[in-house]
């Protein structure tokens, strides 16, 4: 790993770590989004030891700055949720782009992490195949038991919609998990749906 790459990291890390929101696990807090992002990071290691300069980039900063733009300062309802996550989007590549300027980056290796972020091309570029993945395996690990009792209507349908963004791959990764009983009847039922879609 290259000096400037770790300094990239630590950037990005530093950043995060101003979030206000505590993200507790196993009888600790810390930042949420520096938590999450290290641990995205970790996942995309593991799916992609050989990982690409910009995959590894984006690993760590693909929710940046988040707690900035505030949920409620959107519409409720799907169209004002999709234009939120639209703004965030933006909002973590400038944040990211700006860092990796001034960490001596070239405009084409911002633009190529910037791509990873807005997740273009899933389904047809790996790195943007990995990250995904990585997303959701998060989500899986570190939040999943703790959303799905309050949605127990609704969240054999969240999981089928994030599992369609995965691979099988991704699916095998997921079904490793050390879920409860309920969690992993929930995943269960998600990817057979995804596979009766087919």
């Amino acid at each position: 790993m290259t000096d400037r790459l770790q300094q990239t990291l630590r950037r990005f890390d530093d950043y995060n770590a101003a979030d206000p929101n505590a993200f507790e696990w196993e009888g600790h807090a810390c930042p949420q989004e520096l938590f999450l992002a290290q641990k995205l990071h970790e996942w995309v290691m593991k799916l992609a030891p050989q990982a690409s300069e910009a995959l590894i980039l984006a690993s760590r900063c693909q929710h940046i700055g988040r707690w900035e733009i505030a949920r409620d300062s959107y519409p409720e309802g799907r169209v004002g949720y999709l234009t939120w996550r639209k703004a965030l989007a933006r909002h973590h590549a400038h944040i990211a782009q700006a860092i990796m300027k001034e960490t001596g980056y070239a405009p084409e290796d911002c633009e190529r992490v910037t791509a990873i972020l807005m997740k273009q091309g899933i389904k047809q570029d790996p790195d943007v195949q990995v990250m995904e993945n990585a997303l959701c395996l998060v989500f899986l690990q570190y939040q999943y038991e703790a959303f799905h009792p309050a949605h127990k209507d609704k969240i054999v349908e969240i999981l089928r919609k994030s599992l369609l963004k995965m691979d099988a791959a991704g699916h095998q990764q997921a079904l490793t998990l050390p879920f409860s009983t309920v969690g992993m009847g929930y995943l269960k039922q998600a990817i057979a749906a995804v596979e009766a879609g087919r």
